[in-house]
């Protein structure tokens, strides 16, 4: 038994490995369409094919064909669909003329409506949206037909909202909870988002009270792939990326879920972003959660899915959710430190512990958590340093993530063994699992503390206890421990091995360094695991092969090519008042398209003092004067500037001369503003006025001729403004001769991109 111990452990923890991804989602053969009442994932791609056909940014000619698609679309199936348009402001200040999509079904009961949401704009200005957000349009779309082909009338209102403008401050949103009526009497919002073209769909939760009954009525919904845990809403929430959900929540008190996937995050808000490369098994994780959810929420009360009560959340084997109260969470931590102090008092007072060998197991943790988190971050930083070019790619995950994020798993893997192999044959398994035991127990007081999402850390500590019992109270059977502690690790690995891949695509590479500290926590609860599979010399060396030769394949895939496209950027800036134009480029390394703008480029500089800056606040790397060339600036008339008790009232009219998409306003310095109007349409949160330099961006649609802007200001204030004017017609402009992309190349996305830029200074 002995000598097939760890190849019988290898192939439990391998198992356990493959089974945490493949019992998560669905696969292609899952899918069987046997009649019309059930979902078609054919005719989901059937629609697909049609909305990501060509860039679809909310004021472009394909947003239009997609919307008219949309509702010809929901007009077939027997509903009433409408369009209706309403100039929206969002938090940051960015507008524009909205254009929601909505038709609703009857139910039989007066009691809270069921929203079915997803947005239709994709991102401007060249990506496809496929996965974002024509994944969840489509899901939608299908849905609601097999829905309908049931005959059966819902107890609840049915409305199915596609929203506009979600990708340039979430504004159809914004405009459908502050004027529509329908916004006045919802229950729940269940929304379809992507930040990448496939992966596993989480479920998120949106919710201003507590989580325990939303949590249990999706539990009772019976999604058959639940993907969830509270530690990754609890990051959702610290990161900046607000869904239309967020906005049914913060301004409406509605209650959501979000079901979003992020894998493949270097698709995101590209052109790459396409119906070729969207996951199959991902839009059928949508298209599970969907219908579940619809079939469930159609007919439950949704009157009251406000909770006193806060949940933590996992995915566990063999169960949908393995959760429990928030006020577990302390009782659970102090019953494991009374266990860990039992355990090791038994173990030293019957000498099958050693005092000194539990002191000596703290070194090599604490080196292998510190030389993995140290290599694995200076590591990134020598690679970066190596491709430079890895920094144009702003989603921080390279085409070849996923062979680094195998590369860093399996050298971490290779140092701990290394670390540990001599400490492994001086001291015992039971001695050394005391170390990580405690670290993970103290992890737990933190998490207490800081981030209760994450206090499901605790399961696998009481699993660890067991297996520190067994190895104190099981007399002998050697064999039969090693066997026993990997079963026992089933739910450590089941639950932890998806974030190895999951938190690197999300966080970015440059965060692999939590890849390392979650190896080293791994590894330290399977140590009496371990311990006999480090006498298999062969396996430790198989390990650090594997390291060097997934690093030789992510290297060698480091370039570009024609399916994984090298983003780059340029825009043309012409400054009207000092009669000067500029070349602008946000690319770190510049390549053969972007040096035709740059020849006799000398100095590097940054140009914010130039143009107001993008997204996430990326500024341009690269600048250079250029022939001038006018470009029309829009008309400005001033129409009213009046007094009235100390303020003074300002409106313009903005008139454009060219095809613009987007206009902004900002000052060099900071203005505070009574109010600020647009279209008509005035901020709500004057607070936010008092000191500001950006003061709004609007995006241009088919339904604007002019601009019309109100200011309200203290009389003393005499605003000296900056107006750009936007077009993304860089490209196609006649005033330019421009050396096309190469087929490996696309426009760069996250920036504003392939533009033709005007600025000015408006003196009031």
């Amino acid at each position: 038994m002995k000598k097939y111990t760890s190849l019988i452990s290898i192939i439990i923890l391998i198992l356990t490995f493959y089974w945490s991804y493949s019992d998560l989602t669905p696969s292609k053969v899952t899918n069987e369409f046997n009649s019309d009442t059930e979902f078609s994932i054919e005719n989901a791609l059937s629609h697909l094919k049609v909305i990501s056909k060509e860039p679809h940014y909310t004021g472009s000619k394909g947003h239009l064909i997609v919307q008219n698609y949309i509702v010809n679309e929901l007009n077939k199936m027997g509903l009433i669909a409408k369009v209706k348009n309403q100039v929206a402001i969002s938090k940051w200040r960015s507008s524009t003329n909205t254009a929601n999509i909505t038709a609703s079904i009857k139910g039989y009961e007066d009691g809270k409506s069921l929203v079915l949401l997803s947005h239709y704009d994709s991102r401007h200005h060249s990506s496809l949206g496929a996965s974002d957000a024509g994944s969840g349009v489509v899901a939608i779309l299908e849905g609601v037909r097999a829905f309908l082909a049931k005959n059966k009338q819902p107890k609840n209102d049915i409305h199915i909202v596609f929203t506009d403008a979600e990708e340039i401050g979430l504004l159809g949103a914004q405009a459908f909870v502050d004027y529509s009526p329908l916004a006045s009497n919802i229950g729940l919002v269940i929304n379809y988002e992507a930040r990448g073209s496939g992966g596993l769909s989480y479920m998120l939760m949106e919710t201003n009270g507590k989580n325990s009954q939303l949590l249990s009525e999706f539990i009772k919904a019976k999604p058959n792939y639940p993907v969830a845990n509270s530690l990754m809403y609890s990051i959702y929430k610290m990161l900046p990326n607000d869904t239309d959900l967020t906005i049914f929540r913060e301004y409406g008190d509605i209650n959501g879920l979000n079901f979003a996937f992020i894998g493949d995050h270097f698709d995101y808000h590209t052109e790459q972003d396409s119906f070729e490369r969207l996951d199959i098994e991902t839009l059928l994780h949508q298209a599970d959660y969907f219908t579940t959810t619809l079939n469930y929420f159609a007919y439950s009360d949704l009157s009251n899915l406000n909770s006193d009560i806060d949940q933590v959340y996992t995915n566990f084997p063999f169960v949908t959710l393995l959760h429990f109260p928030f006020s577990w969470i302390l009782p659970l931590l102090i019953f494991s430190v009374i266990i860990f102090t039992f355990l090791l008092f038994i173990g030293i007072k019957t000498v099958k512990m050693s005092i000194k060998s539990i002191n000596t197991g703290f070194i090599p943790f604490l080196s292998s958590l510190v030389t993995c988190m140290v290599i694995s971050f200076l590591l990134w930083k020598l690679i970066v340093l190596l491709h430079p070019s890895y920094n144009d790619i702003l989603h921080g995950f390279t085409y070849n993530g996923y062979q680094y994020i195998i590369a860093f798993s399996f050298l971490n893997l290779w140092i701990v063994f290394k670390i540990y192999k001599s400490f492994f044959v001086k001291h015992k398994g039971v001695d050394l699992l005391v170390a990580p035991l405690f670290f993970w127990i103290i992890i737990n007081f933190l998490f207490f503390i800081y981030l209760k999402g994450a206090a499901f850390f605790i399961i696998p500590v009481y699993f660890a206890l067991i297996v520190l019992g067994l190895l104190i109270f099981l007399r002998n059977y050697d064999s039969l421990k090693v066997v026993l502690s990997t079963l026992l690790s089933i739910p450590l690995v089941y639950i932890f091995a998806p974030q190895l891949r999951t938190l690197p695509v999300g966080l970015g590479l440059s965060n692999l360094f939590i890849t390392g500290l979650f190896i080293v926590l791994m590894f330290g609860l399977l140590i009496p695991v371990f311990k006999s599979i480090c006498s298999n010399k062969l396996c430790i060396k198989a390990i650090g092969f594997c390291s060097f030769l997934f690093f030789l394949i992510a290297s060698f895939n480091s370039d570009y090519n024609e399916n994984n496209k090298k983003p780059n950027s340029i825009v043309f800036i012409n400054d009207v008042d000092k009669n000067e134009s500029y070349w602008a480029s946000y690319d770190h390394v510049l390549d053969d398209f972007t040096k035709q703008f740059f020849e006799d480029y000398t100095v590097q500089n940054n140009l914010n003092d130039r143009t107001y800056p993008s997204k996430y606040n990326n500024s341009y790397k690269h600048y250079n004067k250029t022939d001038n060339r006018i470009v029309k600036p829009s008309n400005i008339v001033k129409v009213r500037d009046s007094l009235s008790e100390g303020l003074r009232y300002i409106t313009l009219i903005i008139k454009p001369q060219r095809s613009i998409n987007m206009i902004s306003f900002y000052s060099d310095e900071p203005l505070s503003f009574e109010n600020i109007g647009i279209q008509n349409v005035f901020i709500n949160k004057l607070d936010e006025l008092k000191s500001v330099r950006n003061l709004f961006t609007y995006y241009y649609t088919p339904y604007d001729d002019n601009l019309k802007i109100d200011l309200v200001i203290n009389k003393e204030i005499k605003p000296s403004l900056i107006m750009t004017e936007t077009s993304f017609d860089l490209l196609s402009n006649t005033l330019f001769e421009i050396k096309p992309r190469s087929e490996y190349m696309m426009a760069m996305p996250f920036v504003t991109n392939d533009a033709v830029i005007s600025k000015q200074k408006i003196n009031l």
